[in-house]
Parts: structure tokens; C-alpha cells; sequence
């Protein structure tokens, strides 16, 4: 798609923007906008380094995490994911490194399943899904921030269940298993 029709299908122009925060997981910025609307406004922006989540899926098992996520104060039940904070990372040396560090586990097949956005409306970072499969135990190697997560094995109808109960309420695992399964119906 060429400069002219990126421009078009834009309504807000970035009048300025200042980093109001950073640390080495993320940038705040606050952007000064104009709307097409002829409105001024301030949009706060959070930029974070692309991350991974992974579905390691053995046979008819799935491989989850849990873990204490402060911002809702609560432990969680998630697929495994993450980042590594560097702008380059390659997607797929991300996900086998987060698939060791939380897991401990090896896969003999990294398949790129696709990239999504994980909250536009105030977060810009995608998140690339990989199904991993061909799984070996190898020893997790865990960051100061996964001091203590659990890893948990469950038959993909319990995890579904999880899903469906309320037990698992990360969006970034529902998106990824709704990615996953219309990339399954799609298989030969």
C-alpha cells in the first residue's frame, strides 16, 4: 500500500508527542492530536517490544503457566508468553527461549501461526503465536519475574473448559486458541 492511501484512511494527526516514562519493559508517551474532526486531544500510548505466546500442545495435552499477575493482583492460568525487551528479536528464538524458560521444554516444530495485536487502544505491541509441538522436557531456566509460576499439563477439552468457566480469562490465550483453531480446520 503506497504513503497516499496509509494517510487516507487516517482521522487523527499527531500534533507532538513526549516520553512521559520509561523503564527497560516499556515507553509512555503522551501524544498531542488533532481529530479530522477539528477536536484536539491528548492519546496516552503504551510501546512495548513485540512478545511470543506459545501453544505447546502434546498429543491431546496442553501446556499452561500460572502465575501471580500484579496488575489484577490474582494468580493467573495462561499459555506461555512474553518478551525479551529487544526491538530485534527473532520471533521464533522468542518463543522456543519463553517455551524453555517458563516450561523447560524443547520443541522439535515451531509452527507460526500468525500476529495479533494485543490492546491497541492504548498498547502498541503484537504478539507473535507459535503452536509448538514435538515436545521434550529440557530444565526451565526462569527470569526474577516467574519466581513462581507452575506449570500445569491439562487434556485440551479441561483447557477448553478452563476457557469457558472463567478459570482462564487472559485474552491473549482466547485469541491465540481461536487462532490456532481456525488454522487447525484448515489442515489437510
Amino acid at each position: 500500500m503506497n504513503q497516499a492511501n496509509d494517510d487516507a484512511g487516517r482521522s487523527i494527526t499527531t500534533l507532538s508527542s513526549r516520553e512521559v516514562y520509561r523503564n527497560r519493559w516499556m515507553r509512555v508517551r503522551e501524544d498531542e492530536i488533532l481529530r479530522s474532526n477539528g477536536e484536539k486531544g491528548i492519546y496516552g500510548v503504551v510501546d512495548k517490544d513485540d512478545g511470543a505466546i506459545i501453544l505447546p500442545i502434546d498429543g491431546d495435552r496442553i501446556w499452561l503457566v500460572e502465575q501471580f499477575r500484579y496488575t489484577i493482583q490474582e494468580r493467573a492460568l495462561e499459555l506461555p508468553q512474553g518478551g525479551w525487551e529487544m526491538e530485534d528479536a527473532d520471533p521464533e528464538d522468542l518463543a522456543r527461549g519463553e517455551l524453555k524458560e517458563e516450561l523447560g521444554l524443547h520443541a522439535a516444530e515451531m509452527t507460526h501461526l500468525g500476529t495479533l495485536w494485543i490492546a491497541y487502544g492504548f498498547l502498541r505491541q503484537k504478539q507473535n503465536v507459535f503452536l509448538a509441538t514435538g515436545l521434550t522436557q529440557t530444565e526451565s531456566d526462569p527470569d526474577a519475574e516467574e519466581h513462581d509460576l507452575v506449570a500445569h499439563s491439562v487434556t485440551v477439552s479441561e483447557f477448553e473448559k478452563m476457557m469457558l468457566d472463567g478459570r482462564i480469562r487472559d485474552n491473549c490465550t482466547l485469541a491465540a486458541w481461536g487462532l490456532y483453531l481456525l488454522w487447525k480446520s484448515r489442515q489437510g
